[in-house]
């Protein structure tokens, strides 16, 4: 299948071909408009899907054959985000010959767009049959597999759609995105700024810049782009999401929350816009309406630990603390837990009178320092998740919550082979090699664990890769080097509090305690030294 590894090596023997002309004749019957199809392919191409389906409609109405124009209506609606009629078209049919790669490639969109990645696996097949050598369906291939957790294979398949067209947006910017993903924001924006050239008003490339900018700190280059993006789509929801994000950062909180409620439900589902909104709320004194939010969003993203903090944080201003100690749940007693965290629910056992509890939750709290790999609970028992992986042992989604089963019954061996096995069938999804490390470091071999780290580095550094380098260095003496990692990382990602609160406790632990003080000075300046 195109979206495995498999074919990559497969088609590397395959040369550059033309890209699919807009220009394709289709049959028509009757008096439709022999230029229907090609006026709405060049709509297409600007990325308007309404003026696309007008001279389609109109084809129609007048006699064209409703298999020549499927391909082209079917993704027309799709720019339009109209999803149900999109599929009525797509899937309504046959396509044309002239067609059908695309019309196989809009299927696929679909499919992904509603998250039946399998499907859509076997739509790009089809296409890639018809047309192997698009650009635009080696970045859908991409974003699939990224999705997909085969992240190395992402990256084949955007370096081979920028091959196939350097002028493509839409390969400009998902080269751009696993870029960031892979080396950091920094290595990220000259593929924006190379996509923004050929297309200086697209919407989805200035949407990126402009976030890029904004987690680099560059705040004033961020609210420039974001004001662009504005005047080339008025109403913009990113715009004024990332606006919002601005004059929070600022301090500025009620400007914040008008900008933000602009959107509307837009972006209800939106998991930082939710914590944005409790955010706010907090900050304007609401602490019923945090609570809302931050609840919500803990129920949308169990593991998320900052989410869970403002929770127990918002439910103690309101005094509530039986539902603060319940809301910290299991995850106060975890090796991992945030010191904030463990003060908080501290200060809530005391609310409740319980001293015993407080106290050996806030003499952890006190005893601040490097926190271990991430093992976060998997809220099933080992049992249940046993059952998912004997069904299909090579699928990530069954097995990486196993592994992680394992890890929390302290089955180190078992979850070592599992992962491995992972690993062989996915080599290029970060996670495994991650979930690889995780379970020699919990079975105490931390070069090994460190050894599986750095080759999901090589694919994914991200944070969560950054704190499992740190802590297994610093597990075997290796503090200095696990400060040289780090400072990497932030001259990549310069704006990471997380990063920085590593570099600090690691500057203490080789006795540069000025680095460590300094490094804190700019954490408090940032309002970061706590949620």
């Amino acid at each position: 299948m195109t979206c495995s590894s498999s074919t990559i090596s497969r088609l590397k023997a395959f040369a550059a071909i033309c890209a699919f002309s807009v220009l394709a004749a289709v049959p028509v019957r009757g008096d439709a408009p022999p230029d229907a199809v090609a006026k709405a392919r060049a709509a297409l191409a600007k990325g308007d899907g309404i003026a696309a389906e007008v001279p389609l409609r109109l084809a129609l109405r007048n006699g064209l054959a409703p298999d020549a124009a499927r391909a082209e209506l079917g993704e027309a609606l799709l720019l339009q985000g109209n999803r149900r009629e999109a599929r009525e078209v797509l899937f309504g049919g046959e396509f044309a010959p002239e067609s059908a790669g695309r019309g196989w490639q809009m299927r696929g969109r679909l499919e992904l767009a509603e998250g039946r990645l399998a499907q859509a696996g076997q739509a790009f097949d089809q296409s890639y049959r018809i047309d192997p050598e698009k650009a635009s369906l080696w970045t859908d291939i991409g974003r699939l597999r990224f999705l997909g957790g085969e992240h190395a294979q992402a990256i084949e398949a955007a370096e081979r759609a920028v091959r196939l067209d350097p002028k493509d947006p839409r390969a400009l910017e998902l080269r751009g995105l696993l870029i960031r993903e892979q080396f950091g924001l920094q290595s990220a924006l000259p593929w924006f700024e190379a996509g923004l050239r050929v297309a200086p008003n697209d919407i989805g490339l200035l949407a990126e810049y402009a976030a890029t900018l904004g987690d680099l700190g560059q705040y004033r280059a961020m609210l420039i782009v974001c004001r662009k993006l504005a005047k080339v789509d008025p109403g913009n929801v990113r715009a004024l999401y990332l606006q919002a994000v601005l004059a929070a950062r600022a301090g500025q909180t009620t400007l914040a929350r008008t900008i933000l409620q602009k959107t509307g439900a837009a972006l209800r589902d939106m998991p930082s816009a939710v914590m944005l909104n409790g955010i706010l709320e907090y900050r304007a004194g609401n602490a019923n309406l945090a609570v809302e939010h931050f609840d919500r969003l803990v129920r949308m993203q169990p593991d998320n630990l900052q989410a869970r903090m403002m929770l127990v944080r918002a439910l103690r201003t309101r005094k509530l603390d039986r539902q603060a100690v319940e809301a910290a749940g299991v995850w106060a007693n975890l090796d991992l837990a945030p010191p904030y965290l463990l003060q908080l629910t501290g200060e809530a056992y005391q609310g409740l009178g319980r001293k015993a509890e407080a106290a050996a939750l806030l003499e952890r709290a006190g005893n601040e320092g490097q926190q271990p790999s991430a093992f976060l609970p998997t809220g099933q028992p080992l049992g249940v998740w046993a059952i998912g992986y004997q069904e299909a042992p090579n699928l990530a989604s069954n097995a990486v919550p196993y592994i992680r089963a394992l890890i929390e019954a302290g089955e180190d061996r078992q979850a070592i082979a599992v992962a491995d096995r992972l690993k062989l069938a996915n080599p290029g999804a970060a996670e495994a090699w991650l979930l690889a490390g995780d379970a020699r470091l919990i079975g105490n071999d931390a070069l090994g664990a460190l050894d599986q780290y750095g080759r999901a580095a090589l694919i994914r550094f991200n944070l969560p890769t950054l704190q499992r380098i740190d802590h297994a260095m610093r597990l075997l003496g290796r503090d200095a080097d696990a400060n040289g990692v780090v400072a990497r990382y932030l001259r990549q990602n310069p704006g990471s509090p997380q990063a920085l609160k590593l570099l600090a406790n690691g500057r203490a632990a080789v006795g540069d305690m000025a680095g460590a003080q300094r490094i804190e000075a700019v954490l408090s300046a940032r309002g970061l030294r706590n949620p």
